[in-house]
């Protein structure tokens, strides 16, 4: 914070992004909403970056990562932010007036009660994992901690959002909260070693994903109760559970 941007070098088409917007800019902070990191620059509005799976910002990079880098910030401390994006998922956009995204209440927030995950869930038909990733509703989960905290919860992925029990709101409430804090602990999760999985910002990878539970396993035992995890489909995404103590 506090660095200008001295001209920004946009290398991928794909970016809804005019470099020449941002030239002159003054970082004046640097903050999340949900899975967006927002990068304020006072009255020049709000660059918005989306990492999605293989996203990462950093100060350096190495030489294979080079021709993944989209997009470089130039800064007048010398810096330069590299945005490097190998399957090109990711996102970087300006927002002239501000980040104003339809997005709901951060899990991680004093706002995220048990009221509020049951009044949620109550207004919900979904099937509660597909419920979870609603940013809409709960900004910030994604897909791997969705099925960790229903694993943890003891809850089936299928279940009705709105036929959940107030035990099961508290129990889902409780682990989502832990998952997230635990892979923030770890360092996220990178399954696999290719330069298209995610790192995170300091690090060769992340860590958590020496601890997950169900995501990934298919076809191993459960950890808790021994029964063969299996997956399924759920809104194009997949899904890890045990049919025996997630019910």
């Amino acid at each position: 914070m506090g660095a200008t941007i001295v001209h920004a070098d946009v290398l991928d088409a794909r970016l809804d992004l005019d470099g020449s917007q941002l030239a002159g800019a003054k970082i004046s902070s640097v903050a999340r909403r949900g899975k967006h990191i927002v990068i304020g620059m006072a009255d020049r509005g709000d660059l918005v970056i989306h990492l999605r799976m293989s996203g990462r910002l950093r100060l350096t990079r190495s030489e294979r990562e080079g021709k993944y880098t989209r997009l470089l910030l130039h800064l007048d401390s010398g810096d330069c932010v590299y945005f490097i994006n190998p399957r090109r998922l990711g996102t970087a956009t300006h927002y002239p007036k501000g980040f104003l995204a339809d997005l709901g209440v951060e899990p991680l927030s004093p706002d995220f009660t048990i009221e509020c995950l049951a009044d949620l869930a109550g207004k919900s038909q979904s099937p509660v994992k597909t419920f979870l990733l609603d940013q809409r509703k709960i900004a910030g989960i994604g897909n791997i901690y969705a099925s960790e905290a229903l694993w943890r919860s003891g809850i089936s992925p299928a279940k009705t959002a709105n036929a959940l029990s107030r035990e099961e709101i508290a129990r889902l409430h409780k682990d989502l909260i832990s998952v997230l804090n635990d892979a923030i602990d770890g360092q996220g999760t990178t399954i696999g070693n290719s330069v298209s999985d995610y790192r995170p910002g300091v690090g060769e990878q992340g860590e958590f994903q020496n601890h997950l539970s169900v995501y990934g396993r298919e076809s191993e035992p459960c950890e808790r109760c021994g029964t063969i995890v299996v997956r399924m489909k759920q809104s194009g995404r997949s899904t890890y559970y045990c049919s025996e103590c997630q019910s």
